[in-house]
């Protein structure tokens, strides 16, 4: 069958939603996922390309999101970022089980796989709105990252102690992440200073940057592991990098835009197609229940600590915090393909995680947006 049409409606796709993004003043990443969700539910299949640039496109987004997290302000605001960013793990975690476990009965694994798909906050949903927020370089967006990456980091750490069974190439993952990374934060300043191989219209840096991270992603898959803990750890290093070239080197705006023109909305637009309307309907109850305790359990978790440590953006951070994408979608994924949830379960659990993306972060872009300040 002639499929070369898929890829005019995903160029579409992509460039309606940009409309729509600056027409709205909504952030691009809730159209691109919208419109996937109708897209997906009128008929239109996901390719296998589309998959592995979705994937792409996630580790890109968490690179970036790394080098944007300002390491000096992390050390100096530590305790605020791991308290807000652990309760923003753990009280979703617990309640997801709870309620899974004791009221659905559902097995031990599948509740443990609803608990861990739902304890995420999407970094890269979050880094996509702060950086059409232009709150990227403000503190209040600083923390709101680091706080991100702490909770994430508790749900990579959950479901690879829970679930992931290590093998002989989890190692040699392990090994060749650790050593990209340690090789990359030693050398790429010389590459990123180099007026030789900068500033070049065969952009050297963007291709070495693109050739790391299809490398996390290929060993990973080899070790049934996943690129976005390495790839974040190593935009977290490389931060001090592009901070110190911040003024004379564009490597980080001209990732970002091609990253945004088409390989980014693709990973939105996918995460979208994966939403199956007749299932949840078919299961509404349990969808709207495991919704709002997602939501009420990232609020218990944060949002006290949200006005005790950052007053002038509280309620802006716990909505944020609120949001969820890659971690749950590829935690739900997992739990499918090794049997531990059914299909209905599955699609429960990503419509979730999905409408905890959109939901919360249209309410914080329409109602609760501060201003640009480094107030925090």
């Amino acid at each position: 069958m002639n499929t070369y049409y898929i890829p005019l409606i995903v160029a579409a796709i992509v460039f309606i939603s940009s409309l729509f993004s600056v027409r709205l003043g909504l952030s691009v990443a809730i159209i691109e996922i919208t419109i996937g969700v109708i897209a997906g539910n009128l008929g239109m299949k996901t390719e296998e390309w589309m998959i592995y640039l979705a994937n792409f496109g996630g580790i890109i987004l968490t690179y970036l999101a790394g080098t944007e997290i300002d390491t000096k302000l992390f050390k100096e605001k530590f305790k605020e970022s791991f308290i807000i960013g652990i309760l923003s793990f753990l009280m979703p975690f617990i309640l997801v089980f709870l309620y899974t476990f004791f009221v659905e009965h559902w097995s031990l694994n599948a509740s443990l796989i609803g608990a861990t798909a739902l304890s995420t906050t999407s970094l890269a949903v979050v880094y996509s709105v702060l950086v059409e927020t232009g709150l990227t370089k403000t503190r209040l967006g600083k923390l709101i990252m680091a706080a991100t990456f702490v909770t994430d980091m508790g749900t990579a750490l959950a479901l690879s102690i829970l679930f992931i069974k290590p093998t002989f190439y989890t190692l040699v993952f392990v090994i060749v992440s650790t050593l990209l990374i340690v090789f990359v934060y030693r050398f790429s300043l010389y590459l990123l200073r180099n007026k030789t191989m900068s500033n070049k219209v065969i952009e050297p840096e963007i291709k070495m940057i693109f050739l790391i991270l299809m490398t996390f992603m290929y060993f990973a898959k080899l070790g049934d592991g996943h690129a976005i803990l390495p790839a974040f750890i190593l935009g977290l290093l490389m931060s001090k990098h592009f901070n110190e070239q911040r003024k004379t080197n564009v490597v980080g705006r001209k990732l970002r835009t091609v990253a945004y023109a088409m390989i980014t909305p693709v990973f939105f637009i996918v995460g979208g197609m994966k939403i199956s309307i007749p299932l949840i309907i078919s299961a509404l109850g349990i969808f709207v229940i495991l919704f709002f305790v997602k939501i009420a359990a990232k609020f218990i978790g944060v949002l006290y600590f949200a006005r005790k440590y950052i007053p002038n953006g509280s309620m802006y951070t716990t909505l944020l915090m609120s949001t969820g994408l890659t971690f749950g979608t590829i935690s739900s994924m997992f739990g499918l393909q090794a049997g531990y949830i059914n299909q209905v379960q599955y699609s429960v659990l990503v419509g979730v995680v999905v409408a905890s993306a959109v939901i919360p972060t249209f309410i914080a872009q329409k109602w609760y947006k501060p201003l640009h300040s480094e107030d925090l």
